[in-house]
């Protein structure tokens, strides 16, 4: 007969099962470690940190998601609800603890393909133009569109990252590999701006893009999200989406998507293009290097009838 592991872990509170994850390889890499800290941060002061694991049901669990998520794009919606997912099943598989399960009606959205298309430059300057953008937002999606990477590698860099005078920084990737993002002028100036003090002197340490306020002691985050000026926290993944969508209707991840694209467009090799956003597969890369309504109209002007000279 099979073996059937016994259940344990009767006394085990949502917050110890959750810290307990969290100190697994599995998170190991930075950018991990806070995207799935986030989601499973939050669904945990929904339920009840001191609540048992053990007596929250699968029903629960689904709720949490929907509340927290239910409205949010199916990608957001399915990010946050694979890192509950992956946190629950560790409990059951790895430690055997009784703990409850995402319900089978909270399931993965379907992802639209134009989810993350892209957006015309003259859009993206426009947006970045505005003057009533506050100068953070404005700063971070300066360099989303200036680096082409990853929202989630640029929203973990620490000042003592920037190489100002060079106009880059080391980011950890997906795999983990440290790689390096460049940005242009655009950035490069409003950068100092970002990271001066109301005292006139300039960060040193600590994130580079901070949330509005400090957080509460029962939500404070581990001291390399903390600023040591300023005593406020690394902003998050969440908020930086929310305020982006609340501006412009855009998505953190189309401000990477349009930048590949229109360096397509400007006839910029495939090849330094995925080396501009870091893919090592051309197919990959290909998803993102498609022409905008703008080129395709410059296009069909070719396939206008030849102007008389005369």
């Amino acid at each position: 007969m099979p073996k059937v592991a016994a259940l344990r872990g009767g006394h085990i509170t949502l917050a110890a099962a959750a810290d307990a994850f969290l100190a697994t390889p599995r998170t190991a890499n930075p950018n991990t470690h806070r995207a799935y800290a986030s989601a499973i941060d939050r669904v945990i002061a929904l339920l009840g940190r001191d609540r048992p694991l053990a007596e929250v049901a699968d029903a629960e669990i689904g709720a949490a998601l929907t509340e927290l998520w239910g409205r949010c794009a199916p990608a957001t919606w399915n990010r946050n609800r694979a890192a509950v997912t992956s946190w629950l099943i560790w409990c059951q598989t790895k430690k055997h603890w009784a703990a409850p399960s995402v319900p089978a009606d909270a399931e993965r959205r379907k992802e639209s393909a134009d989810e993350t298309r892209a957006v015309a430059k003259t859009t993206i300057h426009r947006l970045l133009s505005r003057r009533d953008i506050p100068l953070r937002e404005k700063t971070l999606w300066r360099m989303l569109y200036e680096t082409a990477a990853r929202a989630t590698e640029i929203l973990a860099l620490n000042v003592e990252d920037l190489d100002l005078e060079h106009r880059r920084a080391p980011v950890r990737s997906k795999g983990g590999a440290i790689e390096w993002v460049y940005w242009d002028s655009g950035t490069s100036h409003l950068l100092p701006r970002l990271l001066r003090l109301p005292d006139g002197s300039t960060r040193t340490h600590g994130p580079v893009f901070l949330s509005e306020r400090r957080p509460v002691p029962a939500r404070r985050p581990g001291a390399g999200d903390i600023c040591p000026h300023t005593g406020r926290a690394r902003l998050g993944y969440d908020r930086a989406r929310v305020l982006l969508d609340t501006y412009a209707g855009l998505d953190l991840h189309q401000l990477r998507h349009s930048a590949a694209t229109h360096l397509g467009e400007a006839e910029v090799p495939l090849q330094l293009i995925m080396g501009k956003t870091r893919h090592k597969n051309p197919r990959t890369a290909m998803r993102y290097v498609k022409p905008g309504p703008e080129a395709i109209a410059k296009a069909t002007e070719v396939l206008a009838p030849r102007r008389r000279t005369h």
